[in-house]
């Protein structure tokens, strides 16, 4: 019944190799009890990939029409905004929907978009919603992204 949330970590991060504290930002109950999780590489380089790694328990499938919104807020100003597909996204690196309760290991990557802030602080919000309307998980931190070499 585990479930690697690693789209739930896509900017919660860690320095060096330890990890940025995150928490919980569900208004509710969550399909995924997310246990632990962490991104590669920190801090985020700015037009480059970043992969997530987590595990957690999955209470139900994660069906087509899912969705995963990723905001960064500096100062209380929206500063970065992605959307993804959710299902899109897991099937292009080989988890396509459904994905089922018993799945035990995932590794999701993503690109850091070009309109992300270099050099400040941002707090992140990273929220996924199912198919079925409820929410998968919503996680949060504060992260740094870098114009790296």
């Amino acid at each position: 019944m585990k479930f690697i949330a690693a789209f739930a970590a896509l900017l919660v991060a860690t320095v060096a190799n330890a990890q940025v504290p995150f928490t919980n930002c569900a208004n509710g109950p969550t399909q995924i009890a997310i246990d632990s999780f962490k991104i590669e590489p920190y801090p985020l380089c700015i037009n480059k990939n970043v992969c997530a790694i987590g595990t957690g328990v999955l209470s139900t499938p994660v069906i087509e029409g899912s969705t995963l919104s990723i905001s960064g807020r500096y100062l209380g100003r929206l500063v970065y905004q992605d959307n993804h597909d959710l299902c899109t996204l897991m099937g292009s690196q080989g988890f396509p929907c459904p994905l089922p309760t018993t799945m035990t290991s995932i590794k999701a990557c993503v690109l850091v978009k070009s309109s992300a802030p270099p050099n400040i602080a941002v707090a992140l919000e990273v929220k996924a919603i199912n198919g079925d309307s409820g929410t998968l998980f919503c996680q949060s931190a504060t992260v740094t992204a870098k114009n790296c070499a």
